[in-house]
């Protein structure tokens, strides 16, 4: 079974997604920070960190992403959009 480890920032709009992406790709801010100060899931205050987990046990929009072939590690995706807003997800490590 395939296993990730990953973070993420949660927020309610995708507009406020891509600004605060852009701001980690151009270090303005770092992925840690901004997931303390934005994600509205309680892993924001541990810097966006989801440990490490198995496919299927994140929604099917998280897990389609992280785990696609062509998934890069240490790169910002999204925003993705599941049923609890919009993500921006970092895969920090995936094994097969």
């Amino acid at each position: 079974m395939p296993k990730a480890a990953a973070r993420h920032i949660l927020l309610n709009n995708e507009k406020l997604a891509k600004k605060i992406k852009k701001e980690i790709i151009a270090k303005d801010v770092t992925f840690e920070k901004a997931a303390k100060k934005f994600s509205k899931c309680p892993s924001g205050k541990r810097g966006g960190s989801l440990g490490t987990f198995s496919k299927g046990e994140m929604v099917k929009e998280f897990d389609n992403v992280i785990f696609a072939k062509d998934t890069q590690i240490n790169r910002i995706i999204g925003p993705i959009k599941t049923q609890f807003g919009f993500h921006l997800i970092e895969v920090l490590a995936l094994y097969k």
